[in-house]
């Protein structure tokens, strides 16, 4: 007695559906708890410095952090407090000045009984290079202190980051008035994930395409033009997907050394290859026919 196995229509294609709706909702899901711990740093105030009520409240925020200019861009925002400011800190009653660390260009100095302004710092980025994109770091050492009227005065300061592509560890502290930060930056997650998926895709393509060149070479086929122009189109839109890697980085960068310059040399070799041995093959069957 023999049976016969009934095929159930659209069974073999409920996996594959399935994979598609568990990587979609993966996805939603990462980017979700990307954006979420993102907004927590970026909401993440740092202080430092005293609370006495004369004092000199510092509001910094990292508006922007150039890696290839080796600088970041610090918003201030500078409010006396108690007897050393009037107008309720709009302006102090005496000259105040800021004195700031080494690696912020200049001091600030305000005039007594003028209104005091938002103000944008350059600040020095040392060590780390933007080379190692997208694992460089980098340090800056952010201080102030403060004068009015010729003597010293307490200055408290707080601290934020407003640039999403990096990520800051701030170390905070107070010396004598002086506030302190030691500031560490590197690439926010969602860079690094970015820039790791924009490697492994462009060694996928590479690979794809050095599987297709192979089947085409091994067997023979010529001038297979859908896969030349496929192939070609490849070589041009890896360069254009690599522009659009966030903060810009220059070529020459640890992304290009470890993806990008070798893939476009594997799918550069892989055309050449496929056009040559095809341009022979259809010699061959030219001259045969």
């Amino acid at each position: 007695m023999s049976t016969t196995r009934r095929h159930r229509p659209g069974r073999g294609r409920v996996f594959p559906a399935a994979l598609v709706c568990f990587l979609i909702v993966a996805a939603i899901a990462l980017g979700t708890w990307l954006q979420f711990g993102e907004r927590q740093t970026l909401d993440r105030v740092y202080s430092a410095g005293g609370s006495a009520p004369d004092r000199v409240d510092v509001q910094a925020s990292i508006q922007r952090v150039d890696a290839a200019g080796r600088e970041l861009v610090l918003r201030v925002l500078v409010t006396p407090r108690g007897e050393l400011a009037e107008a309720g800190g709009v302006s102090p009653t005496e000259d105040l000045t800021l004195q700031t660390s080494t690696s912020t260009r200049g001091d600030l100095s305000f005039k007594a009984h003028s209104r005091i302004a938002t103000m944008d710092l350059p600040v020095t980025l040392t060590g780390g290079s933007i080379t190692d994109y997208p694992f460089d770091t980098y340090d800056a050492a952010i201080e102030f202190s403060a004068t009015q009227g010729g003597e010293k005065v307490p200055v408290h300061m707080t601290l934020t980051n407003g640039d999403a592509l990096f990520s800051a560890g701030v170390d905070a502290s107070e010396d004598t008035g002086t506030a302190i930060f030691d500031v560490s930056l590197g690439r926010s997650d969602s860079v690094l994930i970015f820039a790791v998926f924009m490697m492994v895709a462009m060694w996928a393509l590479a690979v794809s395409v050095l599987i297709g060149a192979w089947f085409l070479v091994t067997r023979g086929k010529g001038l297979t033009w859908p896969a030349l122009g496929w192939m070609a189109a490849t070589l041009f839109a890896l360069a254009a997907f690599r522009n659009t890697a966030p903060g810009t980085p220059p070529i020459g960068c640890l992304l290009d050394y470890i993806a990008f310059l070798w893939a476009e040399t594997v799918i550069a070799f892989c055309l050449v290859t496929v056009v040559v041995t095809g341009f022979k093959a259809e010699r061959r069957s030219s001259s045969t026919a």
